[in-house]
């Protein structure tokens, strides 16, 4: 049975914003990693849409980002949303029966599927289906912004904490 996780970067107020904070070049190979160990990955439209960045090739690019690009493109990818009616390659449009869907996936799949987008995440959290928050905590104070929980929360226990790279804390919890 597979786990449904959400993980992502955040700010010490709890902000989500990927263009105010990058990671460094040690949290960039732990994601490189996270990504190659992953089942698949469950996205909200905007997530989507700014993941998707990572499907075309930049001449810029050094090899870190060509082989976060490849974990990337070569994962399942099932995106949420009622506005999309396609999505790219490797990718499956889920647009109805969210709950279901995702029910599916973790009864039939095993291993982890990355959650990513604060409004899916709550959504799927309030139907009892998010096993774990990763909870990356750069220490950068934004001061608004879109919070890592879309809303309120019931109690979280911690199960892990650890340091990656020079400044980055993951926090991980599940819920009680």
């Amino acid at each position: 049975m597979a786990k449904l996780i959400f993980a992502l970067n955040m700010s010490l107020d709890g902000y989500v914003d990927h263009m105010e904070f990058a990671p460094d070049p040690v949290l960039f190979r732990h994601w490189i990693d996270d990504m190659r160990g992953l089942t698949g990955s469950l996205y909200g439209r905007r997530m989507y849409e700014v993941m998707r960045y990572w499907d075309e090739e930049h001449p810029e690019w050094d090899a870190e980002r060509h082989a976060y690009a490849a974990a990337w493109r070569s994962k399942p990818k099932w995106v949420v949303s009622r506005s999309l009616t396609s999505v790219g390659p490797n990718a499956i449009l889920v647009d109805g029966e969210v709950e279901a869907v995702v029910r599916d996936l973790k009864a039939r799949l095993d291993g982890v599927i990355e959650v990513s987008g604060p409004e899916l995440a709550h959504g799927l959290a309030d139907l009892g289906l998010v096993d774990e928050y990763r909870l990356y905590v750069h220490p950068v104070v934004l001061g608004g912004g879109k919070p890592f929980f879309a809303g309120p929360r019931s109690r979280l226990r911690l199960v892990a904490s650890d340091r990656i790279g020079e400044s980055v804390i993951r926090l991980s919890y599940v819920p009680v």
